[in-house]
């Protein structure tokens, strides 16, 4: 084996392990954005909680109106952090990607 197919053999090796080294980084990144994300939307949802909106929302409705409150109070949360949110997802995303490895 000369020297040029050795080199062409440990190149093909080495792009075949950077692609999937990337590949591995951006299921990781992706994950953590995605985690980062509903860690968002259950700060949102807590905020409007204690802000009494899903009171608000239940009004004197008994017990089936508070639980349709909280979840409706979710789905805010999760609707709002999904447009963005209060820029923390995204803060936290930048923090933590360099710690991913």
């Amino acid at each position: 084996m000369n020297a040029a197919a050795l080199s062409l053999i440990v190149n093909a090796k080495t792009s075949g392990q950077v692609r999937e080294a990337v590949e591995a980084t951006s299921e990781k990144e992706q994950a953590l954005r995605e985690t980062a994300r509903e860690f968002e939307a259950v700060f949102i949802k807590e905020m409007l909680t204690h802000a009494g909106l899903d009171k608000a929302i239940a009004g004197d409705s008994g017990y089936g109106g508070e639980a349709f409150s909280s979840m409706l109070v979710e789905t805010y949360a999760e609707k709002l952090a999904e447009k963005g949110g209060f820029g923390l997802a995204d803060q936290m995303y930048r923090q933590l990607k360099g710690q991913l490895k």
